[in-house]
């Protein structure tokens, strides 16, 4: 992504905190994966895994954000570089949320499968969503990595199909509660299960909003869509 500079360690710099960014990515888009496994599965064994990981993924982000200060105190970067440098940072904070949500999800599968609580809930929608999270985050990382703005204003404009299967897992939820009031537990949990999937494509969303930020010099986290892909395609 970091063009080229005469000074080659800047260059080795820059390149670090991409690439010490994407192995974060792969830590967090393998912690998702193993947590909607384990929510698939109802599989304890595979929660706890997902919860070992989080100590791993918040030590990243520390050491991303002090190579990332320690370039903008020795560096003074500028334009695009500075951009980047920027990017890495709010990118590691929301991979970091990532790893919480998926932190979450896993502590609520096992809550469930503990207090063994009666769960003859569909939950399509939040399998189907939670494949969706995953699949955002993957290419929200891919686009980074190659600086890509088209592909990132497509990430942005896909998660709204998240946001609709989380809506529709909602209204579902509510009904089921209104006939079974026995269940309402449990519904609270696959409720908070729902909401932290989506705050997972929220987030992927958010890295790809940094791509079009680095690469085209435009903040687009709070603009419409339409705007959004034309500042991409400028």
């Amino acid at each position: 992504m970091p063009d080229k500079h005469i000074s080659t360690q800047f260059d080795n710099e820059l390149d670090k905190i991409n690439s010490h960014l994407l192995a974060m990515g792969g830590l967090v888009e393998s912690q998702v994966a193993k947590t909607m496994k384990a929510f698939a599965t109802m599989d304890i064994d595979l929660a706890d895994e997902v919860l070992l990981l989080e100590k791993e993924v918040n030590q990243l982000e520390l050491n991303i954000d002090a190579e990332c200060a320690e370039i903008l105190a020795m560096r003074q970067p500028a334009a695009r570089d500075l951009r980047l440098v920027l990017a890495v940072t709010k990118a590691a904070s929301n991979l970091e949320r990532v790893g919480d949500e998926a932190d979450h999800i896993a502590a609520r599968i096992k809550k469930i499968l503990e207090a063994n609580l009666k769960y003859q809930i569909n939950v399509a929608e939040i399998r189907i969503a939670g494949q969706m999270a995953l699949g955002l985050l993957r290419r929200s990382l891919d686009a980074f990595a190659r600086g890509d703005s088209k592909a990132a204003a497509i990430i942005v404009a896909d998660d709204v199909e998240i946001d609709n299967e989380f809506r529709g897992f909602v209204r579902k939820l509510t009904s089921y509660m209104s006939e079974d009031p026995s269940i309402i537990s449990t519904a609270l949990e696959f409720l908070f299960i729902a909401k932290a999937v989506e705050r997972i494509g929220d987030h992927a969303k958010n890295i790809a909003e940094f791509v079009i930020y680095v690469d085209k010099g435009a903040d687009v986290r709070h603009i419409p869509q339409d705007k959004l892909i034309e500042e991409a395609n400028k």
